[in-house]
């Protein structure tokens, strides 16, 4: 797949002196026109599209709410009151950025189990993959510095929260959160750490994104069969193919992101945000935003603290040996159906992990949270192993040609079966 050559070749005198001392277009060409990718994609791999999007309406809209925020305790909250009552649009952009953190997240959850689904992981895309995972680690805390910085009550209370909890880890805990404090508790030098880093991630999240995506173009796209591409005609060219299925999903998954922002932008978010940073006053119920849930309901399931701190981490850890601990030697589920029913009981799980997070912690729902825990971490180090060795997948299709046409068939020049027939004639 990386194999494939740049095809661009400049028309005007100017385009080619150009080239010859910068292959700037060429590079653009090969990577985003020209290159193969296979003809049996489904919208699923669209997500990657969607969350370059994204990323860029993260930074854009972040950058502006920098110019009128002020990182300060004592003016953090009316500045984002000034942001959303005084800055033309200023509502519309603090909106965009605060829904655009859960979609981002939306998006990049979809990502992620179609790339646990499809086997996406496996060789010889396991740097890939981890690059993937270090996005994710990035955006979570990217996400979290930015919930803090409103400096709302929970704001105030989750940086607590959450810096007490590192303290927990041994040796450079205690070196961590003072680091992060800045004194001896969350106060105003915490918010100015948290405004900087908060500010920073999002550059470093799209520098390994770029490596993500020159990986990508290494190895070559997977694809629901899970089988290389083998002939010309097993692949299509990324543009036009690729690129209008992507500009169309992404028109839908914004317009499905402008409802949030337009008809409930305070839905996903906690109303106790709306009250200014109170140290004197604890929330009764201190509580992540959503996609932080089922990590939450990991830590809080183990009653020692830091067990509980090691296994949240190592929830989000353990995503990255995906590679080697699955021992089938297909990719797709759709060939695998054992391990498929255990899938869909790992999302449930997920899902689950993620209500009880938002649930006290007690009675029922610490158990419920303690055996969703246990099996969360059983599928990667019991059934993906297990089920690898001793599950018959499916016969895999001779080509990812058969996966679109149907064994047999050929495909004419037009991209038609051959022998297909014609759409019936007006005139008999």
């Amino acid at each position: 797949m990386s194999g494939h050559g740049n095809t661009y070749v400049p028309k005007s005198a100017l385009a080619k002196w150009f080239e010859s001392r910068l292959p700037l277009i060429g590079l653009v060409h090969s990577s985003f026109v020209s290159f193969p990718v296979p003809r049996n994609l489904n919208y699923f791999w669209t997500f990657g599209a969607i969350l370059i999007a994204m990323l860029v309406s993260q930074i854009v809209t972040g950058v502006w709410l920098a110019m009128h925020y002020d990182p300060s305790a004592a003016n953090a909250f009316n500045s984002v009151e000034h942001i959303m009552r005084d800055v033309n649009y200023g509502w519309l952009l603090r909106y965009m950025h605060a829904n655009g953190a859960s979609m981002f997240f939306v998006a990049v959850y979809v990502h992620i189990f179609r790339a646990l689904y499809y086997g996406s992981y496996k060789a010889p895309r396991e740097v890939l993959y981890i690059l993937g995972v270090i996005i994710y680690l990035l955006m979570m805390a990217t996400a979290f510095l930015g919930y803090t910085l409103p400096w709302g009550q929970m704001s105030f209370w989750g940086a607590t929260v959450i810096t007490n909890i590192l303290a927990a880890i041994p040796v450079v805990g205690d070196t961590i959160q003072s680091l992060l404090w800045g004194g001896y508790s969350v106060g105003n030098p915490t918010l100015n750490r948290f405004f900087s880093l908060h500010y920073l991630l999002p550059f470093m999240i799209t520098g390994v994104v770029i490596l993500h995506i020159w990986a990508l173009h290494v190895t070559g796209q997977n694809n629901p069969a899970g089988i290389p591409i083998k002939s010309g005609k097993d692949a299509v060219a990324f543009t036009p193919y690729a690129t209008i299925k992507d500009v169309f999903a992404s028109v839908v998954f914004f317009a499905f992101f402008a409802y949030w922002i337009f008809y409930q932008p305070n839905y996903l978010g906690h109303a106790d945000n709306y009250v200014p940073a109170n140290p004197a006053v604890t929330p009764a119920h201190i509580v992540p935003e959503w996609y932080f849930l089922p990590f939450y309901a990991i830590l809080r399931a183990v009653p020692d603290k830091l067990g509980g701190v090691i296994l949240m981490f190592s929830a989000v850890l353990i995503l990255a040996l995906a590679p080697w601990l699955d021992t089938s030697r297909v990719r797709s589920c759709n060939y695998r159906p054992i391990y498929r029913q255990f899938f869909w009981l790992f999302v449930v799980v997920c899902v689950v992990l993620g209500w009880l997070g938002a649930k006290p912690p007690e009675g029922g729902y610490v158990i419920a949270a303690r055996i969703c825990t246990a099996y969360y971490f059983l599928h990667f180090l019991l059934v993906m192993p297990l089920v690898g060795l001793f599950e018959t997948p499916k016969a895999l299709p001779g080509s990812i040609l058969e996966t679109v046409t149907g064994p047999g068939k050929q495909v004419g020049g037009s991209g038609m079966p051959v022998g297909a027939a014609a759409a019936p004639s007006s005139k008999g």
